[in-house]
């Protein structure tokens, strides 16, 4: 996070992010529990992450942080606190997401390296089918409270790689060595986050440790999901006006760390926008219609633009670190290093072919029965990012689904047949669904329609 922000920023209320019976959190509030002032060693702090119980009440650390200089991180560093939610786990047999440690073991203490406050570092030991996420400093030589942290349970979890080390005490002259390492979230499958918690593991020696896992929170992405437009049906021999849908098909949460703001800081985000919103908004469009007053069929041709820029998309990208059909990732450990990725439903990227990469339109061919009507339509996804508080970050990315297109059919009653059943008019609705080859044909008309027949999913 930025050291130079001290101005007090407006905060937008923060839900926790959930994952089971698992709720995370946020805290910029940290306490210094020792640092290496006086030794002779490279400088390093250790703070322990101290949720504000007013705010965040219940939440509790995974582990210190480890930090190379002597700084106050206070307001300028953020990382991952939790809690056991209200509800237990939707299986009951997993049991709490959360268990203190059984115990401690020591890593490392600081005799000998002429520091002037004492300080050990520690290993929480878990109870079994938990994992300690980080190890704990303390002020001194004694155990911490074993309240100090939590452990989480491990199905909640994702095992990670090593990044470079943190800190190490060579040349510091104590009696022990050791090297503090962080975790690198590996690639995330759809719909989900891997979260490096911010917290260091010490471990004896200097070298990387050959078979060490270290662990990574998992965080779902969630999708909600409101219904999609029902497709137009024709009913008179010209076309409806299509009217605008009302709200989004899909609205896909993404925490803040995760999305880059070309207007605010990483510090203004935590406070300002904790959440934003990638929605996808679906509506048809009218690719063409005729009207074939002849009493033969007739052969008609339209073309459809794709509306999908690859340099639009990219630009996108850029901006907001959001990919489509990809996992992105962050490499700087400020404010957290993770992976996430969307699913392809929600991005259209679930065939082999990218279709965002296919500028080129679609050619329709339709078979208009005689003295019949026929309207074409595709859908179009327009995605937004908002904010919190609703303003939009950069433009509109729209894509055209050349995939299904949707044929409707309207007969008309034939003149001066008054007295004939309503069946005499006849319309007809059908979604064609074909591989993305630029061009698509209608099938030849039926003699015989149904009075009314709508096949779109």
């Amino acid at each position: 996070m930025p050291t130079h922000e001290t101005a007090a920023l407006p905060t937008a209320q923060m839900q926790p992010i959930r994952n089971d019976n698992l709720l995370i959190s946020f805290t910029t509030e940290f306490l210094r529990i020792w640092d290496t002032v006086g030794s002779r060693v490279k400088p390093a702090a250790f703070w322990r992450p101290t949720p504000p119980a007013d705010v965040l009440p219940g939440y509790f650390p995974l582990g210190d942080v480890a930090i190379d200089d002597h700084d106050n991180i206070n307001d300028r560093h953020a990382v991952a606190v939790v809690c056991e939610a209200a509800t237990p786990s939707a299986d009951p047999a997993k049991g709490s997401a959360l268990r203190r440690p059984d115990d401690y073991e020591l890593i490392w203490q600081d005799t000998g390296s002429g520091s002037k406050k004492d300080g050990a570092i520690w290993r929480p030991i878990p109870p079994q089918g938990y994992v300690a996420l980080g190890s704990v400093c303390s002020d001194g030589h004694g155990k911490p409270s074993l309240n100090a942290v939590r452990c989480v349970r491990a199905d909640l979890l994702i095992a990670s790689g090593l990044n470079v080390p943190v800190w190490t005490d060579k040349g510091s002259g104590a009696r022990q060595s050791i090297s503090t390492w962080s975790a690198i979230p590996p690639s995330a499958p759809a719909d989900e986050i891997h979260l490096a918690p911010g917290t260091f593991v010490g471990v004896n020696g200097y070298s990387k440790p050959a078979s060490f896992n270290l662990y990574s929170l998992r965080i779902p992405i969630v999708i909600d999901v409101n219904a999609r437009p029902a497709a137009p049906v024709l009913v008179d021999v010209t076309p409806a006006t299509l009217q605008a849908p009302e709200q989004p098909a899909y609205s896909a949460r993404l925490p803040w760390f995760i999305v880059k703001d070309p207007q605010l800081t990483r510090r203004q985000q935590f406070h300002q926008s904790p959440e934003y919103l990638l929605q996808r908004t679906d509506h048809y469009q009218l690719v063409g219609h005729c009207h074939n007053t002849e009493n033969n069929n007739k052969t008609v041709r339209w073309v459809a633009p794709r509306l999908q820029q690859n340099n639009r998309l990219r630009l996108f990208s850029n901006a907001t670190l959001i990919e489509f059909g990809a996992q992105w990732q962050s490499n700087l450990s400020q404010p957290f290093l993770f992976s996430a990725r969307l699913n392809n439903d929600f991005t259209h990227c679930e065939t082999h072919a990218n279709e965002w990469l296919n500028p080129a339109p679609i050619d329709v061919a339709a078979i208009v029965a005689g003295n019949s009507s026929m309207a074409v339509y595709l859908t179009q996804s327009d995605y937004k990012l908002l904010r919190a508080d609703g303003t939009q970050i950069g433009s509109v990315v729209s894509y055209t689904d050349g995939r299904n297109l949707h044929f409707s059919v309207y007969t008309p009653p034939q003149p001066n047949a008054t007295d004939l059943p309503a069946e005499a008019t006849h319309m007809q609705s059908a979604t064609v669904d074909h591989e993305a080859d630029n061009e698509v044909a209608a099938l030849p008309a039926s003699t015989e329609l149904p009075v009314v027949t709508d096949s779109v999913p």
